[in-house]
Order: structure tokens, then sequence, then C-alpha cells
């Protein structure tokens, strides 16, 4: 039995080891990559001399699957959590508290963004359940039309637009209501009489748990865990060039016949390789955007006083040039016991990928200034490092829900084929990990376990 993975991230390399578990150790899993490291946009670098992650560097640790994935491979101990910090947001040039008691950025009350908005805006969203308000089930819209509309602009571009910056790369003007926040969306289905009401019935129960997780020793201790436990033959700089049916199965251009595929490629990707066999799925993919991003790691003198949080968000309109700054050394106490504190500053967005072009030291220097100007204090890098990420983050658009329900109606009667990836669920790591899981179960179930 062969079975091909074709890309090597985070989502393949959890359906390359869920596969070995479930079909058994005479399997021929081949993961197919066509960049030069597995791992996708998970990578782990190095600054100072120590291990640094320099994609995705927290996941949401309210989520199981991450925790439960460590613990199965031997890597509990790995398991860290942040030190309880909360961001700031940095707007009208100062910085100001993150608001309490909001749904990715959008306030359950007036008071709550009070400082971070203006009167007029605190005003509108406190009287905002007594005009008249329309909401279709099932329609879809971007999360600025909604929220400007009910709560103010000021809202959307400095509470709202900070936060999906960090998840989406993307801006409240290009993600869909349904895909951000699936509980306001639900409320609204099930009849909430405003945005305020929607608003408190979706928001998450109290719970002391912590919000977000991380590893570490970096990503690249689960990516190698993966790697070796699954046994898989890993073929890098390679590019998966054709997929069409045959009598035994599938064949895979260039390794060949085998009897089951899983996708776990970028959207656009996953477009041009079902493009013969399911043209439905491969336009519906097609439609699926890509945001591009930097992140610039900057190690500084262990003494250099970084404000007492865990991070900076920039507001959109500010004339920074770095959309996010995470104060590493703060947020996550094994970094701050580290000799140099570490910075991560974050650059591009969607409809913006300048950076993308600028040379390691434009990028340096701009993280440096722009860290200057919103923690006021001098800032001298000791040493840096340069990520870029061109088209590493689906954009999660308006029907991107329908989107999705076309690629998997359009590729369900195809057997021995299953999808993960980013694109599709979720893009932050447990979704990966859950997508990797559905496509290894989705082909274990034609197969009778070896064992």
């Amino acid at each position: 039995m062969r079975i091909a993975v074709v890309g090597g991230g985070i989502s393949g390399l959890v359906a390359a080891y869920r596969l070995r578990t479930t079909v058994g150790d005479d399997a021929d899993i081949v993961v197919v990559e066509r960049g030069r490291r597995v791992g996708g946009i998970l990578y782990t670098g190095e600054l100072a001399g120590e291990p640094v992650d320099l994609g995705a560097e927290a996941f949401v640790g309210r989520r199981p699957e991450v925790p439960a994935l460590l613990r199965e491979l031997g890597l509990a101990e790995q398991l860290v959590v942040p030190a309880g910090r909360r961001p700031l947001i940095w707007s009208g040039g100062s910085a100001h508290p993150m608001p309490d008691a909001t749904l990715m950025g959008i306030p359950s009350t007036a008071e709550s963004v009070r400082g971070l908005v203006d009167d007029e805006t605190v005003a509108m969203i406190a009287e905002e359940p007594h005009r008249p308000f329309a909401w279709y089930p099932d329609a879809d819209i971007d999360v600025y039309s909604l929220i400007a509309s009910r709560f103010g602009a000021q809202v959307a571009e400095r509470s709202v637009d900070p936060l999906l910056g960090g998840v989406y790369a993307g801006t409240s003007r290009s993600i869909g209501v349904r895909a951000a926040v699936p509980t306001l969306a639900a409320a609204l289905d099930a009849g909430a009489p405003d945005l305020t009401a929607a608003v408190a019935a979706a928001m998450p129960p109290p719970s002391d748990a912590p919000v977000f997780g991380g590893i570490r020793d970096g990503y690249r201790v689960l990516l190698q865990a993966l790697s070796e436990r699954s046994r898989a033959r890993i073929l890098t700089e390679t590019a998966v060039t054709r997929l069409a049916r045959s009598t035994r199965g599938w064949v895979v251009d260039p390794i060949g016949a085998v009897d089951a595929v899983v996708l776990a490629t970028p959207a656009p990707v996953t477009a041009r390789l079902l493009r013969t066999v399911a043209p439905d799925a491969a336009a519906a993919a097609a439609g699926i955007e890509l945001s591009s991003s930097v992140v610039v790691a900057l190690s500084l003198p262990g003494d250099t006083a970084l404000p007492d949080n865990s991070g900076v968000l920039v507001a959109t309109g500010e004339p920074l040039r770095a959309k996010a700054f995470t104060l590493s050394s703060r947020k996550w106490p094994h970094l701050g016991a580290r000799e140099t504190a570490l910075v991560r500053a974050s650059f591009a967005k969607f409809g913006d990928p300048a950076p993308l072009s600028w040379s390691d030291d434009e990028l340096i220097a701009a993280a440096a200034e722009d860290l200057a100007t919103v923690t006021g204090i001098r800032i001298d890098p000791l040493e840096a490092v340069v990520q870029r990420w061109p088209g590493g983050l689906a954009q999660y658009a308006p029907g991107h829900l329908d989107r999705v329900a076309e690629i998997e109606s359009g590729t369900a009667d195809l057997d021995g084929l299953a999808l993960a990836g980013a694109y599709l669920r979720g893009v932050g790591v447990p979704a990966c990990v859950a997508s990797g899981e559905r496509a290894a179960r989705r082909l274990a179930a034609r197969f009778a376990p070896q064992r």
C-alpha cells in the first residue's frame, strides 16, 4: 500500500503520522514537499544562540488538539503557557490597554472601549440596541461592514483590525463574519435583536485557563517528532506537477502510482492539482486568496526596559510600518529567563505586501524605529533575523465557508483522496492538526488495519 501526502506543513505531517498509527507499519507513506524543509509556516530559527519561532509562535490553548498531540508524542514537558500579561493597542499615536470583554475585538459594552475610541463612538455603541437592525440568516458580509455600521469605524479599525491582523494577516474589510467570529454569526442567525445582544450571547464563558500555549524549544520539536514517528519517506524540493485517477487509484507526478492521496497544500496549489479530477472544487479553491507577511526577530540587551505587556498591536491607519510587536521576553516566562530580550515585529498584511520587497536591513531598521516609537525607549538590537512568508495565510473572505463546502462536496466521491490545510476550517495550528487528523481518518477508513 502506497500513500502520498502532498505538502509537508503541519497538516500534512499530522496526516502522515496519523496514517501510520491507523493503517499500520507496512504502508509506504511518502510526504512530498516543494520547499527545502517541512513545516510550512511553522519554522524555528536561531537568534543569539537560542531557538526562536519565526512563523506561528503560539496556539489557542483552549482547543485540545495540540496539547493532546504533544502528550501522545511524549512531549508534554514541552508545553508552556504565557505569563498572563495583556497586549497594548497603538492608536492615535499612543498606547492603550487592550479592551476587556470583547469578542475578537468587538466590544460587549460601550465602556469597554472608552479611551480607545472617541466619545461619539462610545455613545453610538451604547445606543445601538435602540436602532433598527436587520440580519438575514445564512448571509455573510465582511466584518468591517457589520461593525462599522453598528458600532462605528473606529471600533473596526482600532479594536478589531489589530486582532484580525494577527490571526489572518488581513483586516476587517477582507475577512468574513462567519469565518472570523462563527459564534457571533450563530447568535445573529438565532434571532439576536441587535449586535450588542449578539455579542453578549456569543461571548465565551469565563475561564481561568490560559488562552494560548506554546512549545518551549520551538515548533521544530513537534515537527521533528511527527516526521520521525510517521516513518514516512520525505521528499523535499519536489513539486507535484499532476494528479490523475488510475486503475490502481491515483497518479501523483513525479512519484508515480499510489493507492491514496492527501492534498495538504495551499488553496492555489490544491486548485491546480484538482483542475482535471474535480473542476468544481478546483474553481472554489481558486477563489481563496492568500496574504503575505514578514517576521523580524530582534535580540536586545537583557536590561532593555520593555513595557510589562505581552505585545503591542497597531491599529489601522497609523503611520507605523510594523503591524504588531510580540514582546516575547515579557509574554513567555521561558524566554524571559534568557540573557537577552526577544521581540518579534510583524509586517505586511492582505493588500499591502510591499514589506516583502524591502531588504533585511530596511526591515530591521523599521522594526527598531517603530519599536522605539511605541515603547518610548532606545532600541539597540544586538542581533536580528528576518523571515518572509509570501502567500503564508489564507484569507477567509465573505462566503469562505460556502467555498469550503463546494470544495468538500466536489471531492466527496473521489475514493482515496482527502484534503487538509489551513485554507479549510481554520488557520491556527490546532485547526491544522484537526485537518490532518480528519484527512487521515478518511483514508484509513478504506484500508483494513495491517496489524
